[in-house]
């Protein structure tokens, strides 16, 4: 046996385990800027389009912008990556509503000042309709003033009947 070649099986295991940590990195959330659970496909071409089930849904900061479909009994969540930002607010309360208080948990780590953590607003879709979900900050940091173009975070959630 070549000293600098491992055997078959440990390099099997080798491979397996590097799979496995690269699918593993891909679901860290950071891409996709949203996800969504409890939505599934049936596989097959049906004459009627299917209903989506009431999922949970959670972005973060990376889905600026973005828009997310969702149907009624959706539970959606915001999470922000710093404490620095408000608590999300809904433009349609009566479409999306809060639920809950949101949580602001900093960062144990973190040196004072920091903004270390999250800012975790939730939400229920209670109606068809749009609505936009939105949160803001001024400060990015200890004693800095965001750039205009990072103080406001807004998603748009459409939620179908």
């Amino acid at each position: 046996m070549n000293p600098r070649r491992p055997a078959a099986p440990a390099l099997a295991a080798l491979l397996a385990a590097a799979a496995l940590t690269l699918t593993g990195c891909a679901s860290t959330g950071t891409s996709p800027s949203a996800t969504a659970g409890g939505q599934g496909s049936t596989g097959s071409a049906a004459t009627t389009p299917a209903v989506p089930s009431p999922a949970a849904l959670t972005a973060d900061e990376h889905a600026d912008g973005a828009t997310l479909k969702a149907a009624v009994g959706t539970t959606v969540t915001l999470a922000l990556h710093s404490t620095y930002w408000s608590a999300a607010t809904s433009s349609a309360p009566d479409v999306v509503a809060p639920t809950g208080t949101p949580t602001t948990a900093p960062s144990p780590s973190c040196r004072p000042g920091g903004g270390c953590g999250t800012v975790t607003t939730t939400f229920t879709a209670h109606a068809p309709g749009t609505a936009r979900l939105t949160a803001t900050r001024t400060s990015c940091g200890e004693a800095r003033e965001c750039p205009p173009d990072q103080r406001t975070y807004e998603v748009t959630v459409e939620v179908a009947g």
